[in-house]
């Protein structure tokens, strides 16, 4: 007898459960890959975006826009910025970089950074290349649109890896910078 209210409470409890979470999971998720193509032909509905531009989440609350990275440069980092959703609702999904982070920055707004690239044969995590197009989907984790209807204002904000000139520029001045500071302590002793 003793088992069978053990289980019955068991089973109500999980029944209870089950109702008051089963269809309150509505996490935002926004999924960020690469489209196939360049431009103009692969892409007919991706709008030319440089290092820095704005865009709006789909009126509906869920769906896709299309880009192109048209700055002439390949980004290895990706920054978006919003205030609709708390960070903690998000969830991130991409394929061209090796991380994405969602953060509440101190203004209150929220920044998803995608950042890391990998440059290896095997590996097709490296950015947002010049001219490749990429799609950012918004949906819902569980059932319905979770993201606010009428859209949200998204600033974004790529960076390129500085090129090798620009590291090996960088690289003599600090050199030169130090040695100076050795030559200058020298003649203090």
């Amino acid at each position: 007898m003793r088992i069978f209210r053990i289980t019955t409470l068991v089973a109500l409890a999980m029944l209870l459960t089950a109702t008051a979470f089963g269809d309150s999971i509505h996490d935002p998720k926004i999924i960020i890959r690469g489209v196939g193509g360049s431009i103009p032909d692969g892409c007919p509905d991706c709008r030319g975006v440089g290092m820095q531009f704005s865009f709006t989440s789909p009126a509906k609350g869920a769906g896709r826009l299309f880009f192109t990275n048209v700055s002439g440069k390949n980004w290895t980092s990706l920054k978006l910025i919003e205030n609709g959703v708390p960070a903690e609702a998000i969830n991130c999904v991409q394929s061209l970089f090796l991380s994405c982070r969602v953060s509440t920055l101190k203004n209150g707004s929220v920044e998803i950074l995608l950042s890391g690239v990998k440059h290896k044969a095997d590996n097709p995590r490296v950015g947002i290349l010049n001219g490749s197009n990429f799609v950012m989907n918004f949906m819902c984790q569980g059932h319905g649109n979770c993201w606010p209807k009428g859209g949200i204002n998204f600033t974004a904000r790529a960076f390129a890896a500085p090129e090798p000139t620009t590291i090996a520029l960088m690289a003599t001045g600090v050199a030169g910078i130090f040695s100076r500071r050795k030559r200058w302590k020298n003649r203090l002793t």
